[in-house]
Formats: C-alpha cells, structure tokens, sequence
C-alpha cells in the first residue's frame, strides 16, 4: 500500500475518538478513506509503529491509525 490508495475498512473496528461520535464506540468497517501517511520515523528516527497507516476518511474529518490487514485497497 502507498500514500494515496484509496482503501477499505474490511474487518469490524471499533474507534473512540469519531468527531460526531466522541467517546461512543463507533465501528468503522465498510469506511472508505486515502492513505495519508506511512509512519515509519518520527522527529528524524525511524519507528516500527503498530498500527503504521494513517488513513483519512471520506465524509468526516477523521484520521485513524490502521494496521494493512484491515484495509483493502479498492
């Protein structure tokens, strides 16, 4: 996966942080977002991040950090 594919949530997540739903558990699968970043340094030293792929969804201003096997590129 690269900076710009557009991607699919294709397993149940569960996120806290949804701006319309703060602090609610909100399930994300089906969501269809753009990979905005590949996390892999941080303040110039590279970083083995868990969830590495910062994905930014379509209808809402929402960022999410997401690991590849939850996504498919669509």
């Amino acid at each position: 996966m690269q900076v710009g594919d557009r991607v699919r949530v294709n397993t149940s997540v569960v996120i806290y942080h949804h701006p319309k739903h703060r602090g609610q558990a909100t399930d994300i699968q089906n969501q269809e977002g753009i990979i905005d970043k590949i996390a892999t340094e941080w303040k110039g030293r590279p970083v083995s991040a868990n969830f590495p792929l910062v994905v930014k969804f379509d209808l809402d201003k929402l960022r999410a950090h997401m690991r590849s096997d939850e996504l498919e590129v669509i």
